[in-house]
């Protein structure tokens, strides 16, 4: 399921206008040119990340968060629009590909497993993101930390991990806040998996300027 807001999300649509933006895109393509050879290593993965994360900015005094948030802006940079346009190109050359936000799926993930319903639901949403051949996940650590969510996000990505299956990420954490977010092991694989194609960036939100 494709955000409306992306619908029509391309390659060719995304703007550089910023050296933050030409490093987000060189690097997305240079992972998918490389993808058919990387796709069954353990090192398979791509994630847009925070320099300074959204946890750490709300860890600050409130006189300096303003500040904070205007210096390392993570916000509307294109990470989304470019993981969107990169699972299009991944199911037009015959992959399966599930597209997730996290807030919205782990709170899914959550609420199925309180149904009363044998744990069916739960099932079928947690064997989809651990199955499908690439898993695209945006918005990672933005779901309110809990101990049972913490426990999901290592499922998940530690069977990834184990079978070879890709994962392209995006966040608005940074490297150390991100573990806090989905817990350090979980984070641990991650960076495993992404560090050949795992970029830091921050700038001005193009979404204030439109």
């Amino acid at each position: 399921m494709i955000p409306e807001e992306f619908a029509q999300a391309r390659f060719d649509s995304y703007k550089q206008k910023t050296e933050n933006q030409k490093v987000l895109y060189e690097t997305i393509v240079k992972y998918l040119r490389n993808f058919e050879e990387i796709k069954g290593t353990k090192q398979n993965s791509l994630g847009f990340i925070a320099t300074f994360g959204e946890l750490r900015i709300k860890q600050l005094e409130p006189s300096k968060r303003s500040q904070a948030k205007r210096e390392h802006n993570s916000f509307g940079l294109g990470k989304t629009h470019l993981q969107v346009a990169a699972a299009k190109y991944l199911m037009k050359q015959g992959y399966s590909v599930l597209l997730i936000s996290d807030g919205t799926f782990m709170d899914d993930l959550i609420a199925a497993k309180m149904m009363n319903d044998d744990k069916k639901e739960f099932n079928r949403l947690l064997h989809s993101a651990k199955q499908v051949e690439v898993l695209v996940w945006d918005d990672l650590g933005k779901s309110k930390w809990s101990e049972a969510k913490e426990n999901l996000y290592y499922q998940i990505i530690d069977y990834r991990y184990r079978h070879n299956l890709p994962i392209l990420y995006s966040s608005n954490e940074d490297d150390e806040t991100l573990g806090e977010k989905i817990g350090f092991a979980a984070n641990s694989r991650l960076k495993g998996m992404s560090k050949d194609y795992m970029v830091a960036v921050e700038g001005e939100d193009y979404r204030e300027k439109e």
